[in-house]
């Protein structure tokens, strides 16, 4: 299992990124506002602030395509995964090369830094347990590395990048597989699975007791316990404990920040939360002249 998503964050990957963002506000086709009142020459300083506290997200993104910008340089006061509630970076240069990259910039750094405070809030929630907060394929199309990376920057857990790196039998795939057979079924599909690839993991989902049991005979390493009400976990917590220890279980199912803490004390080792994306709200963050 890939333990920290930046890694895949690359700085081809950042410069497409900035380069899709810029096109979409037709940077290109030149910048008419700031052309038409900003003297060329004209040089400006600006900080970049948190106008709330979150957990800040997207330096490193911007990082690795500044040039992009034109005459710009970028500083930061803080890191990726940092605790802010002011002050984030400072930005330097000409001052239409800044004002055109300025929603760029703000987008980038209030939209990640958003998922990354949502799941650092998860986190905190479930604190003192051994639950970990995992995130999801709900992504935000076009933009599952960046989901990824501001995850991880909020303390979360990373699952599955994709279709590739992880078996994850879901209802769907099993739905049509007669319960007298689902054991022999899975057990050919993930013997297959093995050999096929070097998977991070294999993983089945159940939503029933008795799907549990048989999956728990299996060569997984997770199993998904989907819907699942307190009192079924803690059966699932329970047998998993006296029959298989070494294999995780996994709570999913629309959980959110008030039922979190309780799910997490029911002894599973994860839970998976889509909500850390499509549940998070951007962290404000504005550009504000310095006065010189």
């Amino acid at each position: 299992m890939i333990e920290d998503y930046s890694q895949l964050i690359t700085s081809t990957w950042c410069e497409k990124l900035i380069a899709r963002c810029l096109d979409e506000d037709g940077v290109a086709a030149g910048d008419v506002t700031s052309v038409s009142i900003v003297n060329s020459k004209t040089i400006g300083s600006f900080e970049v602030n948190a106008r709330q506290q979150g957990v800040v997200s997207g330096l490193h993104v911007l990082m690795q395509a500044t040039h992009l910008f034109g005459d710009v340089e970028l500083h930061p006061t803080c890191k990726d995964g940092d605790r802010v509630d002011g002050k984030i970076a400072t930005i330097e240069g000409k001052m239409n090369s800044i004002l055109t990259a300025e929603r760029t910039i703000l987008n980038v750094l209030g939209y990640a830094s958003g998922v990354a405070t949502q799941t650092a809030t998860f986190v905190e929630a479930v604190r003192g347990t051994k639950c970990e907060v995992c995130d999801t394929r709900k992504t935000t199309p076009g933009l599952r590395l960046l989901d990824k990376y501001a995850v991880g920057c909020g303390g979360g857990t990373l699952h599955r990048l994709g279709l590739h790196d992880a078996a994850l039998y879901k209802d769907n795939h099993i739905s049509a597989i007669p319960i007298d057979e689902l054991g022999s079924r899975l057990r050919d599909a993930i013997t297959h699975a093995r050999e096929d690839r070097n998977l991070s993991f294999v993983e089945v989902e159940v939503d029933t007791m008795e799907q549990f049991a048989i999956v728990l005979e299996l060569d997984v390493d997770i199993i998904l316990l989907d819907n699942m009400n307190t009192a079924l976990l803690e059966e699932a917590v329970h047998l998993k404990n006296s029959k298989s220890p070494n294999i995780l279980l996994e709570a999913s199912g629309g959980i959110t920040i008030d039922s979190a803490r309780v799910i997490a004390e029911t002894g599973v080792d994860r839970i998976a939360v889509g909500g850390l994306v499509h549940r998070s709200h951007w962290l404000d963050i504005g550009l504000d002249a310095i006065d010189v």
